[in-house]
């Protein structure tokens, strides 16, 4: 799905990291996948976190990118969001967005007719430009499978 902040400068953002203290994006400095999720512990959410783990991992397009940024961000107080990636052994920071800011700043937008928070994932490029992003609540998984294209396409341009 299109999105204004296309093609612009990535907002910047700082929140709580569930790990301790505030985490800033390093926009200009690396590649970076950020998803927003609506609900720690709920299948949907623990599907995608757990995809992103795992890609992390062992899917071979993201391991040439090993200085891909992947950054969660959830309405979840610390605690929870640090109890579920705890849980899932999340390598990646979860941020605390309950004042919605970052969702604000990035246009998340509600979903389920207003009565969850959506599911959206950015990617930024490493000199800070938003390249593309990919809304959808239902498939947890196409979030990752968004990244891997957006890694690939990357890897076309400096070529």
């Amino acid at each position: 799905m299109s999105s204004s902040l296309i093609g612009k400068p990535a907002p910047i953002i700082s929140l709580p990291n569930i790990r301790g203290g505030q985490y800033e994006l390093p926009l200009g400095h690396k590649p970076i996948a950020l998803f927003f999720f609506p609900k720690a512990g709920t299948s949907g959410c623990t599907t995608e976190v757990c995809s992103f783990r795992d890609a992390q991992k062992e899917n071979v397009t993201f391991q040439r990118y090993p200085d891909l940024e992947i950054v969660g961000v959830s309405a979840d107080p610390v605690a929870k969001g640090l109890s579920f990636a705890d849980q899932h052994n999340l390598p990646f920071p979860l941020l605390s967005d309950e004042k919605g800011s970052a969702r604000k700043a990035y246009g998340v937008e509600k979903s389920l007719f207003g009565l969850a928070d959506g599911r959206e994932t950015f990617f930024i490029d490493r000199r800070g430009i938003v390249k593309g992003t990919h809304r959808g609540l239902v498939n947890a998984k196409a979030h990752v499978q968004f990244i891997e294209q957006m890694l690939k396409e990357a890897g076309e341009e400096t070529q």
